[in-house]
């Protein structure tokens, strides 16, 4: 008599969907982060700024660099190199999702990338920069402009980090 092989329950939970819930999380935050974009771009003039607290503004600036303005004040070929490697994490990112979709964290934090990714390609793609309008400071000293592309990465790296420490440690 064939004895059937037991499979762990987060595997079978998440990994009898495949893709689709890790593609859903990455198209909503896709979706979130592109409304928000159209919303400041019309609402706002380049540089206006609307104080929210004592400590969060919305403001409408462009970064044609990386995270934090990285090399934003080259001649262009920045552009090129950010969506092509943007292109190539999405790609790599699909293929992880693919093969460990039973891994809720670890696929929760990829999926959250790559929707920011792919969020902040469009803009590149679409305008030759990426569209930032939240403003976090303290005093007068000013975090760089962000959006909900680079907040989902943020998010998604920590908990990447988290779920690798919760696997080194078991």
């Amino acid at each position: 008599m064939a004895t059937k092989k037991r499979s762990s329950p987060i595997s079978t939970t998440s990994s009898k969907y495949g893709l689709a819930p890790w593609l859903a999380i990455a198209a909503l935050v896709l979706v979130l982060d592109q409304l928000t974009k159209i919303t400041i771009v019309r609402l706002f003039s380049y540089g206006e700024s609307l104080p929210v607290t004592s400590f969060f503004n919305l403001v409408l600036v462009y970064n044609k660099g990386a995270a934090f303005s990285f090399l934003s004040t080259e001649s262009g070929w920045q552009r090129y190199l950010f969506t092509a490697l943007g292109i190539a994490a999405a790609l790599f990112i699909t293929f992880l999702l693919k093969r460990h979709a039973g891994q809720r964290m670890f696929c929760t934090a990829l999926a959250l990338i790559l929707g920011g990714a792919i969020g902040n390609v469009i803009d590149r793609i679409a305008y030759g920069h990426v569209i930032d309008f939240l403003d976090i400071y303290v005093r007068n000293w000013h975090w760089p402009a962000f959006n909900i592309a680079d907040s989902a990465i943020c998010v998604g790296a920590v908990l990447f980090v988290i779920d690798e420490l919760r696997r080194v440690n078991k």
